[in-house]
């Protein structure tokens, strides 16, 4: 739980972020084609056209209605796009069908309504009240900011999904590289601190609380990520392929967001949960815990630990592949300043790492007053924890106790993975 403290708030910071973040919105949507904004790319999820009522939705109704008590805007609509889904099948995904989503005009007319209440809230409303549980710490108003950045990377594997004809193109180089060779490093035996302190941290979602130490036995991790040239040995000995990679006269390749590549050796491949766990298999290897994966990125040889991999710098372009520096992924060894104390590289974007632990709460877990729902809803055993981050994460969200999680078979989201073996 968060202590009843009040932070220190930038009220300019915040609506500079808030502005940036709808504009970063506005962006993506405008990549879609419009005759695209009613399509399910992905069936597992929702049509854009709920996206593009769903964020500002959700700004105005954590923060102005249910933080600050204001009147509503349009109750139909309010409910409408109030929540994602999450199906666990095909089957499950159908049953949420429906054909009467309102026009992109009625769309657009709600969500410049939510994002003028929401600025003037940013701007003049009490965002810190230590008596309204909501607002404990600015609450709301950090939910606000990061659940719309998490939904930029949503939205971009969607995106990803869709036929070229059907999206515009980004200009962006790529780069492919020899593989570097992926040697074990050994990481000793020792403590793995999971989950955040309070007050260390201006905000957190409520499964990052409830900080604990764990003992973790020595263990030998993978250098660097699995690569598609990894894959293709697990291919030809009668392994999938993922979700990202299409066969084409004889030759695979890869889909990117805007462009299909020919197969880049050096790349992370993109694959899901249960594929990983079945490459780590078929190499005689396993995947991480949570923990292992906090030894290799953020603890040191001499005993103590990190708030990155790298050190204590804020996170930038120099450690790795993240904040919409680019969309598809980079070499896996093209960001030398991002490695850890053990010389573990491309723990920090580039894509998601899958461990093996599943999705659950620390030790004196709470639901958060502002989205009790979030972390809650998934404790289900069926949900992987996710450590890092992607090409398109905002770097805000890279942070030490930040875990990600989705079912173990999903394969559009940009996962990738390291294996690692109990050290002899």
């Amino acid at each position: 739980m968060q202590p009843m403290t009040t932070p220190d708030l930038d009220r300019k910071a915040l609506l500079d972020r808030y502005r940036r973040n709808r504009a970063r919105s506005e962006h993506i949507f405008g990549l879609i084609a419009d005759d695209a904004f009613y399509a399910r790319p992905i069936p597992l999820r929702h049509p854009f056209i709920f996206y593009e009522g769903h964020i500002p939705d959700f700004s105005f109704l954590t923060l102005n209605q249910r933080a600050l008590g204001e009147p509503v805007i349009d109750a139909p609509l309010e409910r409408l796009f109030e929540r994602g889904i999450d199906p666990g099948s095909l089957d499950d995904a159908k049953r949420l069908d429906r054909a009467d989503w309102p026009s992109r005009r009625e769309v657009a007319a709600f969500a410049l309504t939510c994002d003028e209440r929401v600025e003037n809230a940013i701007a003049n409303a009490r965002l810190d009240d230590p008596n309204v549980p909501r607002l404990v710490r600015a609450q709301a108003v950090y939910t606000v900011l990061e659940h719309e950045q998490m939904h930029h990377e949503t939205l971009m594997y969607i995106v990803s999904r869709l036929d070229a004809a059907q999206k515009a193109t980004a200009s962006q180089a790529h780069v492919d590289t020899a593989p570097p060779v992926n040697r074990m490093q050994t990481i000793p035996a020792g403590t793995a601190t999971l989950g955040a302190d309070p007050d260390e941290i201006a905000f957190g979602w409520d499964n990052e609380f409830g900080q604990h130490a764990v003992d973790v036995p020595a263990f030998d991790v993978m250098t660097y990520p699995v690569t598609n040239a990894d894959w293709l040995a697990f291919v030809a000995d009668g392994g999938p392929p993922p979700a990202f990679w299409i066969r084409r006269d004889g030759e695979w390749r890869l889909r990117g967001v805007f462009e299909e590549l020919p197969l880049p050796r050096s790349w992370p491949a993109y694959v899901s949960h249960r594929q990983a766990r079945a490459y780590a298999e078929w190499a005689g290897l396993r995947l991480p815990s949570e923990a292992e994966y906090h030894r290799a990125a953020f603890s040191t040889p001499a005993g103590g630990e990190r708030p990155y991999p790298w050190g204590a710098d804020a996170p930038d372009a120099r450690h790795g592949n993240f904040d919409f520096q680019r969309y598809d992924p980079a070499p896996v060894d093209a960001h030398s300043h991002g490695a850890s104390a053990w010389d573990v590289h491309d723990l920090i974007g580039n894509g998601w790492e899958w461990t093996d632990t599943p999705f659950a709460p620390f030790p004196g877990f709470q639901p958060m007053a502002s989205y009790p729902q979030y972390s809650a809803d998934f404790f289900d055993g069926k949900h992987f924890v996710m450590k890092g981050a992607s090409p398109v994460t905002a770097r805000e969200l890279v942070r030490r106790s930040f875990r990600n999680w989705f079912y173990d078979d999903y394969p559009f989201m940009y996962a990738k993975f390291r294996c690692v073996a109990a050290s002899p």
